[in-house]
């Protein structure tokens, strides 16, 4: 039997429209992504001399410290901040799954049963029955046709927000490796200090003993041995302050490796005792160009966060155009329930709809004009992020060379000054100096004894800052070529 001329043609039709259709649904509006020109350095300055090149990803094992890598380890394992950045991670995959879900047909299955019934005036100007029953089974499919891209481009701002938040993971982790280093050095400083404080006091006190036998035999003055006791007492008074100080430097790195409450209130923590050699000075390669600089995670971060607003331009600007939706329906109905799955109980239909905005009060203009702004700020903090990350880098490359420096001054000058006090000791016993030299001599060598210790932290800090900045070793940056 052959099929009527018009619904052939009303069929033809109908599949030519929606192949038509789905080949526009490739076309999107907007501007592409492009991404923003930034001026850079050829090369990076000339190589240290003397500086070590670290390509172990665990660039932290330049410090020969096995007691910093285990805390690194565990503050990756338990840090608070890092397990949030993580959950963001998880949030943001889930958006784009949803997101991009959206892009896909939704189909729902309705199973209905209705009994109404008509006015009496109905039954006797219609003659139908007055109480009506119905049953329904059906698949209900729908499928909007992105035709403009919204869809699309809405999945790939969720999509670049993944990878903003992997970055921001990644800048979370580095950050805090750095913390954890610098923090250790820090207790490692505080604990050197203290030891030549005490060191300073007990050669202090034993010195103001003899001195006070002197006092006894009229050899030395009131006066002079008071002023030895107000030095004694001095030095004595600093102790505590440091010891303070050491404890919340503690408590700080201890929060850093995510430790309980009760273990931050109860806990010590052991720093190790080698605070006289300092940390290698790290040289960046000099073939390496400048432009893997941009593999920082925060500049990573800040570029998807570029290409997520440029695409939420277009899926804005999507919505000027019309919606196309196709739905359709295949199921079964009847006014009885036995008969409902019966082969003359068959239903189905299939339907296009077209929504084209006429005027929405301003609304899409203003939601556009939202999302350019956005890029604009994006833009800027993409532009800022790079400044930001060669003065990083910039700043730690001087810094690490200097503070190296600063150690080799301050160690010549702890130990001339240390032979300033033993020859002031030896010109006192002699009777051709007074105390106030024996004073002066210690007071100045303590000092340059805690000077020294701060330059050496300094320095290692300044090592940590130099990773950061490069955002990490140059085994990453090899990861990042290939």
């Amino acid at each position: 039997m052959s099929r009527h001329p018009l619904r052939v043609a009303r069929g033809a039709a109908l599949a030519a429209a929606i192949t038509g259709v789905l080949a526009l649904a490739g076309c999107s509006v907007g501007p592409e992504y492009r991404k923003p020109d930034a001026e850079l350095p050829a090369a990076w300055a000339p190589p240290v001399p003397g500086g070590v090149e670290v390509r172990d990803p665990r660039w932290w094992t330049v410090y020969g410290d096995p007691l910093l890598e285990g805390l690194i380890d565990e503050a990756l394992a338990n840090n608070a901040n890092l397990m949030l950045a993580v959950a963001r991670i998880d949030e943001a995959r889930a958006v784009l799954k949803g997101v991009a879900g959206q892009q896909q047909p939704d189909a729902f299955l309705n199973l209905d049963a209705s009994r109404s019934r008509a006015s009496d005036r109905v039954f006797q100007q219609s003659g139908s029955a007055g109480v009506r029953q119905d049953y329904r089974a059906a698949a209900d499919v729908s499928y909007e046709v992105d035709l403009w891209g919204r869809l699309r481009n809405a999945t790939a701002a969720a999509r670049a927000d993944v990878l903003a938040t992997e970055a921001a993971r990644e800048t979370v982790r580095l950050a805090l490796i750095s913390d954890v280093t610098q923090a250790y050095f820090a207790v490692r400083s505080l604990d050197e200090v203290l030891a030549a404080t005490r060191r300073s006091l007990a050669s202090r006190s034993e010195s103001l003993e003899l001195q006070r036998r002197r006092v006894e035999r009229g050899v030395l003055s009131p006066f002079e041995f008071r002023q030895r006791e107000a030095e004694v007492a001095q030095a004595r008074a600093e102790v505590p302050a440091l010891e303070r100080l050491r404890s919340q430097q503690q408590n700080a790195l201890t929060v850093l490796l995510g430790r309980t409450p009760k273990a931050i209130y109860e806990g010590t923590l052991d720093a190790g005792r080698d605070a006289e050699s300092a940390a290698a000075v790290i040289a960046v390669p000099s073939g390496m160009p400048s432009e893997l600089l941009l593999r920082r995670p925060d500049l990573i971060e800040a570029e998807q966060r570029l290409i997520a607003a440029n695409a939420r331009i277009n899926s804005a600007r999507a919505l000027y155009f019309p919606r196309i939706v196709l739905t359709g329906y295949l199921g079964v109905e009847s006014a009885a329930l036995g008969s409902l799955f019966s082969g003359s109980a068959l239903i189905w239909q299939i339907a296009a709809g077209l929504a084209q905005p006429l005027w929405a009060g301003g609304r899409i203009a203003a939601e556009v004009e939202g999302a350019t702004a956005r890029e604009q700020q994006a833009i800027a903090q993409y532009r800022g992020t790079i400044q930001n990350a060669f003065r990083e880098v910039r700043d730690a490359l001087v810094a690490q060379v200097k503070a190296r420096e600063q150690v080799e001054a301050q160690s010549q000058r702890m130990i001339a000054l240390q032979e300033t006090l033993r020859l002031a000791k030896l010109r006192y016993d002699n009777g051709f100096a007074s105390q106030l030299d024996v004073l002066d001599a210690e007071r100045s060598l303590l000092a340059a004894e805690q000077i020294r210790i701060e330059a050496l932290r300094a320095q290692r800090a300044a090592v940590a800052d130099l990773f950061k900045a490069l955002g990490g070793s140059w085994g990453d940056v090899n990861a990042a070529v290939r």
